[in-house]
């Protein structure tokens, strides 16, 4: 699946400014000692640290990392020196605030020149490369237009004049218009030729299209996985959270802005996981676990584990693994725990009730299968059968299944066998996503400790 951009440019835009932070000081200190040999010294060493801390305060702030496939060379070298005016007067304050005069001006002034310069040099290199990359034919994304509009036909011959943008216009797609060139179908026929030909995005003239039409296309955008956009056009759209983007002086909305695409919020997000699931293997699991294994084996027979495929990112299945606390049955992949459950032992009623029975899960975290917190993951037969009852289900699984989340401290938690339960899961899985941020996550963690110890009514 797709990102709005591209998912390994900001982690290598961000290497490469930490790199020029570190040469332009080193540089800095050659030119004005006319030797390194004093700059591995700690005052320096301490610099460089101030400087690293400072220039992604800075970039974090201006939301410098955003690069979309059409951003603009101008508008990055734009933005480069946003950050680094904003860097130099964070840098300059904070010496002040420490009284530091060991720094002298010659040498901050021609670290902040070559910083600039450095970072701009880099940016340009990044840039030039992945598009002579998309040029050749690699990172490309394929596209099809809906409506035969002024707009639409603008848009492809954005599409094919300019090519290192790595778009794959594949045709139009129009009731009206079915002779003009490049038009390959019919509305109807939309649904059948994207899934035989893996479309990444479908791009949209919302006023060629009737009110029923639109409604089914958004349904089956969000039940597939794939990104939608509209071109604007006079009118409202039956959407509220929209971006806008800009191929060259044409504005393009994307129907479904999730800020877990953002490579930076994705890095944050996955290195919680690790971290958080580390500490809970290494200090909690490592003695606990041994513990309940042999309660489980006492109470009943059958393996310690349970090992279920759900499903997950993008709707690929993995492996989810729980403690076992039902005795051995053949329904346990098909038919969902209810309250009074006859298949349930004693000791797995006491895992359930204290949610015990999911701590396994922090190795699925650990291995990238799942994070601390998203939306729950459910057994590939509920997942099919949820996702023709329940509208919008399957947008669940743009971001990773979570151990908790957002429903489940809501009150969504345990059995969600009638209908009106799944849908309430699904609207706060969707507005987590959509609204996702790293004290979002912590005040969800902190809610599920919360509970846990106060106890649930769902829990069962």
């Amino acid at each position: 699946m797709p990102g709005l951009y591209s998912r390994y440019i900001k982690p290598i835009h961000a290497l490469g400014d930490a790199v020029a932070i570190a040469i332009s000081a080193a540089s800095a200190y050659w030119l004005t000692e006319g030797t390194l040999a004093g700059f591995f010294t700690r005052p320096y060493v301490n610099f460089l640290v101030y400087g690293l801390s400072a220039w992604f305060i800075c970039t974090s702030l201006l939301g410098t990392y955003r690069f979309y496939r059409v951003t603009r060379i101008l508008e990055i070298l734009a933005n480069v020196l946003k950050v680094t005016l904003l860097y130099l007067i964070l840098i300059e304050a904070f010496l002040n605030m420490l009284d530091a005069e060991v720094y002298s001006r010659s040498f901050l002034l021609y670290h902040y020149l070559l910083l600039a310069g450095l970072v701009i040099l880099w940016r340009i290199i990044v840039i030039t490369s992945l598009r002579v990359y998309r040029r050749k034919g690699y990172n490309y994304r394929r596209v099809i237009i809906i409506g035969y509009s002024a707009p639409g036909k603008e848009l492809r011959r954005f599409f094919k004049n300019r090519p290192e943008h790595g778009y794959r216009f594949l045709g139009f797609f129009d009731d009206k218009h079915t002779q003009e060139p490049g038009v390959i179908g019919k509305i109807d026929e939309i649904e059948e030729f994207v899934l035989q030909n893996d479309v990444d995005e479908i791009y949209c003239s919302p006023f060629e299209l009737q009110k029923h039409q639109i409604v089914r296309l958004l349904n089956f955008v969000d039940n597939n996985l794939i990104r939608l956009k509209f071109l604007p056009e006079p009118g409202g759209l039956p959407y509220q959270k929209l971006q806008v983007d800009f191929y060259d002086m044409l504005p393009v909305l994307i129907f479904r802005s999730i800020p877990l695409d953002d490579s930076i919020n994705k890095f944050l997000k996955r290195t919680f996981d690790i971290v958080f699931s580390s500490l809970v293997i290494l200090f909690i699991l490592s003695w606990l676990l041994p513990i309940l294994a042999i309660l489980i084996r006492l109470d009943s027979k059958g393996p310690i584990f349970f090992k279920q495929e759900r499903s997950g990112l993008d709707n690929q299945k993995f492996k989810c693994w729980k403690l076992r606390t039902m005795y051995v049955n053949n329904e346990a992949n098909s038919k969902q725990a209810q309250r009074g459950d006859s298949r349930i032992t004693p000791i797995g009623a006491i895992l359930r009730k204290t949610s015990l029975d999911e701590l396994p899960q922090f190795f699925n975290v650990l291995m990238g299968q799942m994070s601390i917190v998203g939306p729950r993951p459910h057994m590939l037969s509920h997942t099919m059968y949820y996702s023709t009852l329940v509208d919008k289900f399957m947008v669940r699984h743009f971001i990773k299944p979570g151990i908790t989340g957002l429903s489940q401290v809501r009150g969504f938690r345990g059995d969600t066998s009638e209908i009106h339960q799944m849908r309430g899961r699904v609207k706060l899985d969707i507005f987590y996503l959509e609204n996702w941020s790293f004290f979002l996550d912590l005040k969800i963690v902190f809610y599920t400790v919360y509970n846990m110890l106060r106890g649930e009514d769902n829990a069962f």
